[in-house]
């Protein structure tokens, strides 16, 4: 049978929907990304009111990429098996992870069927969505 997944994604969550032999499976993926605060760390400049060390924003974002490929990581392991896929969401997560698809693993890149962009919505909406979108209604 042809297994075709649907994943609406943001940098907080993914729900992944899997369409098989008409019957659909639904997994969420939460990112545990940390958001964005100040951690501790930098210091102060050798010369009065000069420019204070920037260690601290450095550490974030490495922070922050660490995290993010973690997650993208989870996504793509559960992905592996499909045939077709289809991609939406709100923001840049869904270009980052296409962009991560299409890098790291040729393979997936050639099922990937659609990116595009959509509001927020709730399970039974992108349950719909992705019926439609393979036809399956």
């Amino acid at each position: 049978m042809e297994k075709r997944y649907g994943l609406w994604i943001d940098h907080e969550k993914a729900t992944i929907v899997k369409l098989m032999g008409g019957n659909h499976q639904i997994m969420h993926i939460a990112s545990n990304i940390e958001g964005r605060y100040r951690l501790k760390g930098g210091s102060r400049s050798d010369v009065p009111y000069g420019i204070q060390r920037s260690t601290s924003e450095n550490k974030r974002d490495l922070r922050y990429r660490k995290h993010l490929n973690i997650y993208f990581e989870k996504i793509i392991d559960l992905l592996k098996d499909a045939k077709k896929i289809y991609i939406f969401g709100p923001g840049e997560a869904k270009i980052e992870l296409q962009k991560k698809i299409e890098h790291d693993n040729k393979h997936l890149s050639n099922k990937l069927s659609l990116v595009e962009t959509t509001d927020k919505l709730t399970e039974p909406q992108i349950i719909e969505k992705i019926k439609n979108y393979f036809n399956e209604t």
